[in-house]
């Protein structure tokens, strides 16, 4: 396994749609435990290929502290979420160092594709929910600030620009 170097906000990859994974070979399989590593080095409990700069469904989760419990989702699908939304924090690994309060379906059913080709279906909530939504935004181009008001994101992206000229991005 290898770290990979993960794609910051603002790089074009993280605002274009992922392809669909058809054949699930070695070379996929590889990326996913490579994206696992980066995201247990990151200290991060999801990651999506577009965050590795690579346009793929598929992401990777692990909310246990103890990075006992990796979930390898390709191709996933929310197929049913609550109307109940519960408002919390939200980061990214790709926006370092940025909280907002994000409101999201407490409750999902994801169909997605295991590394092994099974078909799966999967009931999450709380914080699990939270992460596999996160992540598929990731895979359909939607990043966790574009559910902010206007006026935030403008503030988030003017911190980001301040960053980038000092060399703290």
């Amino acid at each position: 396994m290898s770290k990979l170097k993960i794609t910051k906000y603002g790089e074009p990859i993280l605002r274009k749609k992922t392809d669909t994974i058809f054949e699930i070979n070695s070379d996929i399989e590889k990326l996913a435990y490579d994206m696992l590593e980066t995201m247990y080095f990151a200290s991060g409990v999801g990651l999506a290929a577009t965050q590795v700069g690579i346009s793929l469904d598929l992401c990777v989760i692990d909310i246990d502290l103890n990075k006992k419990s990796p979930l390898i989702m390709i191709n996933p699908k929310i197929i049913f979420s609550s109307e109940n939304n519960i408002s919390t924090e939200e980061g990214c690994l790709s926006l370092p160092k940025f909280y907002e309060i994000v409101s999201r379906p407490d409750e999902v059913i994801v169909e997605y594709v295991d590394v092994k080709g099974k078909k799966m279906k999967i009931k999450a909530t709380g914080l699990l929910a939270r992460v596999m939504q996160h992540e598929i935004d990731h895979l359909n181009a939607k990043i966790f600030i574009d559910y902010l008001p206007k006026w935030r994101i403008k503030v988030i992206e003017k911190e980001i620009k301040r960053k980038k000229r000092t060399g703290d991005w």
